[in-house]
């Protein structure tokens, strides 16, 4: 439900932030149209409404769509002109995607209906953030989208509840006709004119919208990811010296000296790593996937800023077709509802998490193997053999990673022709988006599951402690209702707990209890 305690969001004519999109669509603010943006809305509207009357056709305002611009419609059709595009492109099939995505959706075309470059009024604007406001959610299909024109079947479904028809979800979340949430909400849907079916559903705001949701939660899992490893190269003895400031400063990237720094001060004051810092340690290197925690994490961090460098310019973006020029006062085509700059950011993404994900699965199994442990207990078993541990568990570790593998599969390349060959590029952003949020789920899965055998590993370290910052952790989960070691009880439940753990920020904030805000 929306939460009338949240500060308002704002639309104006500037961009929505990464900070006001997570507001609206995970925490349910309501929004307002700000002066400014029904000052632009207005200007560019009086565009539009000078050249429906001219004889001279417009595109989008006196024609057909796509492949059927050819057509000139005449004035008496236009009305309807406007609900036709928006009915047939309502064509989505499948589960509907999450609330979380279609309020991204909503946000991000009113933001571009907002900066005055699409011609709609302003009570169709209105209309839209009202329904932010009122938690009325359209129900929005997982496939329709091409990336390209926009994401038009999903934007359409959400452009049928302004005209009160199709379906919505209410602010209980239950099923109901649009018209029906309208009017209990006390809203009126609009009778659409002139272009505004068009400007409401050609723009990648789907994909910009999940895109930035993906940016904030890896930010997260990447710091969470740090804490992981801290705990895996102490819980199986390694050292913390190769993640020294000045090893990193001769290889400058900057992701990779905040992942080292933090891993620096994660692994601080620990009595495991103390116990080895002798003589006798006759091991040299640690494996890979320890000493080259920084390298991968670091990689992953800076695509992961790239992507938000990327997702920033489009929110400052007007996204649509024909685009409205008020202060010259004509419209023009183009070419800006093309998706490839989001779509290709959001096949990085899944890149950055299958592989971070996979090496987190390489530091769990090593706990688990005898031979690479160090002498831990077999799978982490109390009773090797009677007892099985967490043996299971890295199986379902190698099952998600090898699932990221396939989703890190680009979706940007996979162009498809459609409207007759009028747009015969197109992105796939939708597709690329839709297969990064089960990345990200994955990745979260992942990883905590190695938070979950690192914290088993260290409290078997015992007498020697943990650092604070590491058995901060421990403690998180031990409050959260999961066991220490002991003979094998049903795993499951505890890797469930484990995955909300990290999934919440709990266990990033556990850490940042005793060493203060990671990098």
């Amino acid at each position: 439900m929306s939460d009338m305690s949240l500060a308002p969001v704002i639309v104006g004519t500037g961009p929505v932030t990464f900070d006001e999109l997570i507001a609206v669509t995970r925490d349910g603010a309501t929004v307002t149209l700000g002066d400014d943006a029904l000052a632009a809305i207005d200007r560019a509207r009086e565009v539009v409404d000078v050249l429906a009357a001219a004889e001279t056709p417009a595109y989008g305002i006196s024609t057909g769509f796509g492949a059927l611009a050819t057509r000139h419609i005449p004035t008496e059709m236009r009305a309807q002109l406007q609900k036709s595009l928006v009915r047939s492109h309502a064509a989505g099939s499948g589960p509907e995607v999450e609330r979380e995505v279609t309020r991204g959706l909503m946000l991000l075309r009113l933001s571009t209906l907002a900066t005055g470059h699409t011609g709609v009024r302003r009570e169709t604007a209105q209309l839209l953030a009202d329904l932010l406001t009122h938690d009325i959610t359209p129900v929005v299909h997982e496939y329709g989208s091409l990336g390209c024109s926009g994401d038009l079947a999903p934007l359409s479904h959400c452009a049928l509840a302004l005209m009160g028809e199709g379906s919505v979800r209410n602010a209980a979340g239950e099923l109901v006709p649009a018209a029906e949430a309208l009017a209990d909400a006390g809203l009126t849907p609009v009778e659409l004119a002139a272009k505004e079916g068009l400007a409401l559903i050609n723009g990648t705001d789907g994909m910009l919208g999940m895109l930035v949701m993906a940016i904030s939660d890896l930010r997260m899992l990447l710091r969470t990811a740090d804490i992981a490893a801290a705990m895996s190269v102490e819980g199986q003895l390694g050292t913390d010296r190769v993640f020294a400031a000045e090893l990193h400063a001769i290889r400058p990237h900057p992701g990779q000296a905040q992942s080292a720094a933090n891993l620096t001060s994660l692994m601080a004051d620990s009595a495991i790593v103390a116990s080895h810092r002798t003589g006798d340690c006759n091991r040299v290197q640690d494996a890979y996937s320890l000493r080259c925690s920084p390298q991968v994490h670091g990689a992953a961090r800076d695509t992961v800023e790239y992507a938000a460098v990327v997702a920033g310019r489009e929110l400052a973006s007007a996204v649509d077709n024909p685009v409205v020029l008020a202060d010259e006062g004509r419209v023009e085509s183009n070419g800006n509802f093309h998706g490839a700059p989001v779509a290709y950011v959001l096949d990085f993404l899944a890149i950055v998490a299958a592989d971070v994900a996979s090496i987190s699965e390489r530091r769990t199994d090593r706990f688990l193997d005898k031979t690479r442990s160090h002498g831990l207990n077999p799978f982490l078993a109390d009773d090797p053999g009677v007892d099985s541990g967490h043996m299971i568990a890295q199986y379902t570790q190698a099952a998600i990673v090898s699932e990221l593998k396939r989703l890190a599969n680009p979706a940007s390349v996979d162009s498809i022709p459609s409207s007759a060959m009028q747009e015969d590029h197109v992105s796939m952003g939708w597709s690329a988006a839709r297969k990064l949020r089960r990345s990200v789920d994955g990745l979260t899965r992942v990883v905590a599951i190695e938070v979950l055998t690192a914290a088993r590993a260290l409290d078997m370290r015992a007498p020697l402690t943990p650092s604070p910052a590491t058995a901060a952790v421990v403690a998180a989960l031990r409050e959260a209702g999961i066991e220490g070691p002991g003979p094998d009880r049903h795993l499951s439940p505890e890797i469930e707990t484990a995955v909300q753990l990290v999934a919440s920020g709990a266990v990033l904030a556990a850490a940042e209890s005793v060493v203060g805000e990671l990098a």
